[in-house]
């Protein structure tokens, strides 16, 4: 294994770990925002550096049609291209090419698509994706599964959990070993506690740097979603990293990491700031409601975002309503801050063996809602 993960803290299932990269390490829990396209929207990479953020996702579909992973190879590679020097993970594809392209065909080989942008003609194969993901120097590479959609028959189920691991294969033998480089598989078989543990014991079979959960958030309940964690997780090492993919509300992190997971990446906070909601210790608020217009508290009292620091809801309000691009910096800002902070009291609370009374307290202030002004 070429990443060196240390667990220094447990707390009931949750680890309070350290993954020591190429590009620098991750205190975990971690939660990465989300660099579809090389950049975090909205967000410059000093932003994203000052809510706390030490790793960032980058995604392989994206990328390969738009600059073209050569063109980022040719240019110094992902890190050099948007001045992130820190560690990078990148996504496969696989999700956006079933959920994206215009048409796509999965067989053994892989995947054969139709770009969503040009319509232009593309093979994803395991090999390919991994040879993109190394021309764009991602840190942590991941390999090519196909995700189904829920709620799908077991029989189904079964069939891509079966395909991706034999890509999982492929991707390991393709993979260049590289000190401070990984190299992680994912664990699919829907919400069928059968079909993870065959999974996760086929990709332990293989070997690789981390474990990611994947196929989840795509159509189940929250309370499926844990349960799939609670059958899922015992049965990977504990000595490597566990990543849960695109998940999701602060609540399901809490949840997530009670259950084991280390690693979180979604577009929520991103898209939902651009959109107008914010989430804070109370709930999420729609920054757009009119009763917002002359409230002159920050979104959150607690929070140490720029939002908060030197702005009013009001002013934040005006913003968003006009579509001035300042509304959706400074309301990503402070999405991307709290998940960070949320984080951050996730690990304190492992670390000091209070993770249960951290949960019962962000449960209750989530309950308690926004509180209107005077």
């Amino acid at each position: 294994m070429t990443l060196r993960f240390t667990v220094s803290a447990t707390d009931g299932a949750a680890r309070r770990g350290r993954l020591e990269t190429a590009h620098g390490a991750i205190d975990t829990p971690a939660f990465m925002p989300v660099g579809t396209a090389a950049t975090v929207k909205a967000m410059t990479p000093e932003a994203v550096v000052e809510t706390g953020a030490q790793i960032i996702l980058g995604n392989t579909y994206h990328l390969m049609l738009r600059p073209s992973a050569e063109r980022v190879a040719k240019l110094g590679g992902l890190h050099r291209f948007m001045n992130w020097p820190g560690p990078i993970l990148t996504d496969s594809g696989g999700f956006q090419v079933m959920s994206l392209s215009q048409l796509n065909k999965v067989s053994e080989a892989g995947v054969s698509f139709q770009s969503h942008i040009d319509g232009a003609k593309y093979d994803l194969t395991p090999e390919r994706s991994i040879e993109i993901q190394h021309l764009l120097d991602a840190t942590i590479t991941m390999q090519l599964d196909e995700c189904v959609k829920l709620p799908a028959d077991d029989k189904r189920v079964s069939e891509a959990m079966q395909l991706s691991l034999r890509w999982a294969e492929r991707c390991k033998t393709a993979f260049k070993l590289r000190d401070g480089y990984g190299l992680f598989g994912i664990v699919q078989g829907g919400t069928n506690g059968a079909l993870r543990e065959q999974s996760a014991k086929g990709l332990i079979k293989t070997g690789f740097d981390g474990y990611a959960v994947g196929g989840l958030a795509v159509g189940e309940t929250q309370a499926e979603m844990f349960a799939t964690l609670d059958v899922t997780t015992p049965h990977l090492p504990q000595d490597r990293p566990r990543y849960l993919m695109g998940v999701g509300k602060p609540s399901d992190l809490v949840g997530a990491v009670q259950r084991g997971i280390d690693m979180f990446d979604c577009v929520m906070p991103t898209r939902s700031g651009r959109n107008g909601q914010a989430f804070t210790r109370r709930g999420t608020i729609n920054i757009r409601n009119a009763r917002h217009a002359e409230d002159p508290r920050p979104i959150d009292e607690h929070c140490r975002c720029p939002a908060c620091r030197n702005y009013s809801r009001a002013y934040v309000h005006h913003l968003v309503r006009s579509d001035e691009i300042l509304g959706s910096m400074l309301m990503t800002a402070h999405n991307l801050t709290y998940y960070q902070d949320v984080m951050q009291g996730l690990r304190a609370a492992i670390a000091e063996g209070r993770l249960e009374a951290f949960a019962a307290g962000f449960h209750a202030g989530e309950a308690s809602g926004d509180i209107p002004p005077l």
